[in-house]
């Protein structure tokens, strides 16, 4: 079934997973190439993805980030394209900011998460450069330091970011939250693991963008292990088109 127009839908095609955790989890180039342009044959819109090392482990280096958004470039072009500043997969902060200023093939957009150290300095950098910020909003916290900034206003996306104990009722509160900053970037909702699927519809519901993959989850709706990325966008465009 085509995705309905309505519908924005982004695939989150590795996640900070390792592949010790699924036999398909894209790690290469060459992988994340690959299930990038399955995940949008399937209905995806957009792509967002951690460049990893030879280990398999999120990396922000130049050298990974180049190869990763290259190899993506090639295989889909003209397929938007985002990629992690995880705190997690450089956690000093000034290191955090020379590695994006190192990257020499961008990505259209990047993904960072307002709770941690340094997030409104890299945001001001990645707009420096050229490039969309995504800003990720676990908590209330969060939302209200967000929604207090001047970055408030330049962010391309907003995305509520829920854990696996994430529910619909925190997940209203939150938009809330946001919609009341007034910023003109798109909101999109999800889960993880267990709250993804629920968090999904609940996006559908209330009429925001929202995303699927590997990173957040593993498991189709039914309960069975998804093949690969494209499955599980492919199960989300049928629940959404509903």
């Amino acid at each position: 079934m085509p995705p309905s127009p309505k519908i924005y839908l982004k695939a989150c095609i590795n996640g900070a997973r390792t592949p010790d955790q699924h036999p398909n989890l894209p790690v290469t180039p060459e992988q994340l190439a690959a299930e990038a342009a399955a995940a949008h044959q399937a209905g995806a819109k957009a792509v967002h993805m951690h460049p990893k090392n030879v280990d398999g482990v999120d990396s922000l280096l130049p050298a990974e980030v180049d190869a990763a958004v290259a190899a993506v470039r090639h295989a889909v072009p003209g397929l938007p394209l985002g990629v992690t500043t995880g705190f997690w997969a450089l956690s000093d902060a000034r290191q955090r900011l020379r590695a994006v200023e190192g990257w020499s093939v961008l990505p259209d957009f990047a993904s960072l998460n307002w709770h941690e150290p340094g997030s409104p300095e890299l945001a001001r950098l990645l707009l420096r450069r050229g490039l969309g910020v995504e800003v990720g909003i676990f908590h209330a916290d969060a939302a209200q330091s967000w929604a207090a900034s001047d970055l408030a206003q330049h962010c391309m996306r907003v995305m509520i970011e829920l854990g696996a104990d994430g529910d619909v009722a925190t997940a209203d509160e939150l938009l809330a939250l946001v919609t009341a900053a007034g910023s003109p970037a798109p909101i999109l909702l999800h889960g993880l693991d267990e709250s993804c699927w629920p968090l999904l519809e609940h996006a559908g519901v209330r009429g925001v963008q929202t995303r699927i993959g590997m990173e957040d989850s593993l498991s189709l709706p039914d309960g069975s292990t998804a093949a690969g990325n494209a499955a599980l966008v492919s199960a989300a465009v049928d629940l959404l088109s509903r």
